[in-house]
């Protein structure tokens, strides 16, 4: 309930697709049928394809493509699995339903978690994959791991499909089973075999996409080329800790950052002290996903608070657990109460980072989404020229640069069918050539991130658009006619 209100209301708001990256989504899920090459190659290499899988049927509706709805849906679903899970790991590990509560309200009531769900984007269905596949891997090693842990591998390999961040997380959580079994008094063996077999089907899933890479762009795994490095923290490790540091307050308030530090000193208490807690090490592991950030950073990416959000799932549990943990419920009542008001009491600004309310406008996520409206009015004007003056011509255009604009083009139209772009093989690197003789129109990003492969191709080559004429431009996009 709390999930479809809360896209009700960012849908009445116009923000379901605000952020140029949930529609790109749409316009990779849908691709796959929708193209002038359609096919399994067009799942793509540079996002992991198990979210554009699960709506590439589902997006074929056009109402459903232009709405996001399918995605949404998708989105919501995983919210409330993930909560869920949540729930279900904390009531099961401490017999707490104050602690289950406090841990539900910190993740439930977290205003930019609350937006992804409310978009196609992939965040919610990444919590949700990783806190289930967390979840039944604690209960796996806490009964001793006997039991083949099949839920739990299959469900961090699917994590290991949807975003890089499960990456880390599934080898933290790997790691600290390992180390959970044998201090428990495993033998190491005996820890090895059983450990192959919760690693079989992440490991799988991984070596599964690296193949699918290299079979559709011809490179094992993409590290660069889609952003250029003018991050401050460019090789600079500690200030990029610092900025996933600072990111996370943003997003939580330090109150409940507070909070969720003090459950974490109480858990690694339990963990240290009593043998029967030690599988409770593998929650650790929800913090792994800072890890890519942390790295992102590094290598000079633009800095975005949305790569902190999913540590939301991390505060939660270290808050919940922290609760659930304490010797005597006289004294998980107040905790779990001082938890919920920290979650959702808005704190004063000269409190330092202050945690926005639920359905908040003005949240850092939420504001970060909007960055392209301003641009997305502008492109109309290069929308209108194509809706008035083009009579079926293929119009050439980079995916990587302007999927966005694909997506906005199909209310005037226009299918994915109707692009030309790096997706559809020998047709894209002849118009990279001579555009002329496949395209009838051309866009070209002129503005983001230092503009697209057709901007550089036109830089590099001035003769590239012989034979086109500017005749419209909006938003950072121009457009190129055939004469």
């Amino acid at each position: 309930m709390v999930g479809a209100v809360t896209a009700v209301h960012y849908a009445g708001l116009d923000l379901t697709l605000s952020h140029y990256d949930a529609k790109g989504h749409l316009v990779v899920a849908r691709r796959i049928a929708d193209s002038l090459r359609p096919g399994w190659w067009q799942i793509g290499a540079v996002w992991l394809p198990l979210p554009h899988l699960l709506n590439a049927g589902p997006v074929q509706i056009d109402a459903w493509y232009r709405s996001g709805f399918s995605g949404v849906a998708i989105s919501v679903i995983c919210f409330a699995l993930a909560v869920g899970a949540l729930v279900w790991l904390i009531h099961r590990a401490t017999g707490s339903m104050a602690g289950a509560a406090a841990g539900a309200i910190v993740l439930a009531s977290q205003a930019d978690v609350l937006y992804l769900q409310s978009t196609p984007m992939t965040e919610p269905l990444l919590m949700a994959l990783t806190l289930g596949g967390v979840a039944l891997t604690w209960r796996w090693a806490a009964d001793g791991a006997g039991d083949p842990p099949t839920g739990a591998s299959v469900l961090l390999g699917l994590a290991c499909l949807t975003r890089y961040e499960a990456w880390p997380m599934t080898a933290a959580a790997i790691a600290a089973a390992a180390i959970a079994l044998v201090t428990s008094g495993t033998p190491a063996a005996v820890t090895v075999r059983r450990i192959a077999r919760l690693s079989a089907w992440p490991i799988a899933a991984i070596i599964a996409f690296l193949i699918l890479s290299r079979a559709t762009i011809g490179a094992w795994f993409v590290t660069g080329g889609f952003f250029v490095a003018d991050n401050p923290d460019y090789h600079r490790p500690f200030k990029s800790a610092g900025s996933v540091w600072w990111g996370m307050r943003m997003l939580n308030g330090n109150p409940t950052v507070g909070l969720g530090v003090a459950g974490l000193v109480v858990l690694a208490w339990a963990i240290c002290r009593d043998r029967a807690h030690r599988a409770l090490l593998v929650t650790l592991a929800l913090a792994g996903c800072a890890a890519l950030p942390m790295y992102a950073f590094y290598q000079g990416h633009p800095f975005r608070i949305r790569y902190m959000v999913v540590l939301a799932m991390s505060l939660a549990a270290t808050s919940g657990l922290g609760v659930g943990l304490l010797p005597r419920l006289q004294l998980q009542l107040p905790a779990a109460m001082l938890v919920a008001a920290a979650a959702l009491i808005p704190t004063p600004a000269t409190w330092g980072a202050s945690r926005q309310p639920p359905w908040s406008s003005t949240a850092p996520m939420v504001l970060e989404a909007q960055w392209d409206r301003p641009h997305s009015v502008d492109r109309r004007a290069v929308r209108a020229c194509l809706a008035r003056d083009r009579r079926g011509e293929p119009i050439l255009a980079s995916m990587g640069s302007l999927a966005h604009l694909m997506q906005e083009t199909s209310a005037d139209g226009i299918n994915l069918r109707d692009y030309i772009h790096e997706g559809i093989g020998q047709i894209w690197a002849d118009s990279l050539e001579h555009p002329a003789r496949h395209a009838g129109w051309v866009l070209i990003e002129e503005q983001a991130e230092g503009g697209d492969i057709l901007a550089a191709r036109r830089r590099e080559h001035p003769d590239f658009l012989a034979g086109f004429d500017r005749v419209c431009e909006g938003g950072g996009v121009a457009l190129y006619r055939r004469r």
